[in-house]
């Protein structure tokens, strides 16, 4: 179990967990999605909520993990494809850094 301290190995388990979140997350998307084409007033009240503190809070999260979700992802494939270097603890941790740099300044203009 000495494995579950390496970085790589959270770094692996954020990616999938940032994965099943986002599958979660899409079938709610796609039903507000169907609102503005079927019922366009209950979508205008619906994004009414987006005023709200707690959902910018929670579309940070989203944009969070879209963002290691996709640069974890962008890891694993460099990981496939290019020849393994000791450099590759740097490279998630370079991974989580810009997925944070990412959210954040989408938070800051949803502000």
């Amino acid at each position: 179990m000495r494995y579950r301290n390496h970085p790589l190995w959270w770094a692996y388990l954020v990616h999938r967990v940032s994965g099943l979140a986002l599958a979660l997350f899409l079938p709610v998307h796609f039903l507000v999605l169907a609102q503005a084409l079927t019922a366009p007033e209950r979508l205008d009240g619906f994004l009414a909520l987006t005023d709200n503190p707690a959902v910018k809070l929670a579309e940070f999260a989203l944009v969070f993990g879209l963002a290691v979700h996709m640069f974890g992802g962008l890891r694993l494939l460099a990981l496939e494809w290019l020849p393994w270097t000791p450099r590759q603890k740097t490279l998630a941790a370079g991974a989580t850094a810009l997925s944070f740099l990412v959210s954040t300044t989408f938070l800051m203009q949803a502000i």
